[in-house]
């Protein structure tokens, strides 16, 4: 993932609480069945450790078997733990208990590191000196899951896009109606949880149709 992609690429996030486990990992099954995700962030915020690895568990077999990264949203020591592909860390991490070289240490060699970065050229600046392999610019629109996340700028993305080496994740309110935006701004992923999860016509159709507005954005690959 340090490299960016010739097109856009999906990056799910998991709904923000997995109740009944076999049900949902039936229901990821089908939708990496019916399109390519290039990764599955596993956030589970309000959910006691032993549970999250016993998630994580469970559902690393179904991304591995897909060809997707199953990231763990915070916490290396649960990535670790399970062999997950990487970690994401937002602000708050950075500032009270992680840092990039610290997660770097606590995972194996090869494992993903992404960075939230917020609305700020500043930050995403700093994460990739600091060796994250992707930085994450948001909100781009009004997001059910965070409602007060800062609002970012689609420049942003087109700016970062031409300028930098590091792919970028476009996240926050981005759905199958708005996601031609973020892509063609220049995205190298879209980031979505009930985007697609809370799609009304399913979540296996909205992973379809956001694959192919990914797949009509294919881009030249860098020299």
């Amino acid at each position: 993932m340090s490299k960016k992609p010739y097109f856009c690429q999906i990056y799910l996030i998991t709904p923000p609480q997995i109740d009944d486990l076999a049900a949902f990992a039936e229901l990821l099954e089908q939708v990496l069945a019916v399109a390519p995700v290039g990764c599955l962030q596993l956030r589970l915020k309000d959910t006691p450790y032993d549970r999250v690895v016993e998630i994580a568990k469970a559902l690393l077999p179904i991304t591995q078997a897909n060809d997707t990264a199953l990231i763990i949203n915070d916490d290396p020591e649960i990535a670790a733990e399970i062999g997950a592909d990487g970690v994401h860390l937002g602000q708050s991490d950075l500032r009270e208990k992680m840092d990039v070289k610290s997660a770097q240490e606590m995972l194996s060699p090869g494992s993903i590191i992404g960075v939230t970065c917020h609305n700020s050229k500043d930050l995403a600046f700093k994460a990739g000196s600091d060796g994250a392999h992707y930085v994450a610019f948001g909100s781009f629109f009004e997001s059910t899951t965070k409602p007060d996340a800062r609002p970012a700028d689609l420049e942003l993305l087109t700016w970062w896009h031409e300028t930098m080496e590091i792919p970028s994740v476009a996240i926050g309110g981005i759905t199958v109606d708005n996601a031609k935006a973020v892509i063609k701004a220049g995205a190298d992923f879209i980031a979505l949880s009930s985007g697609v999860w809370d799609y009304p016509d399913g979540p296996e159709l909205a992973a379809e149709r956001l694959s192919d507005l990914c797949a009509r954005h294919t881009r030249p690959p860098q020299v």
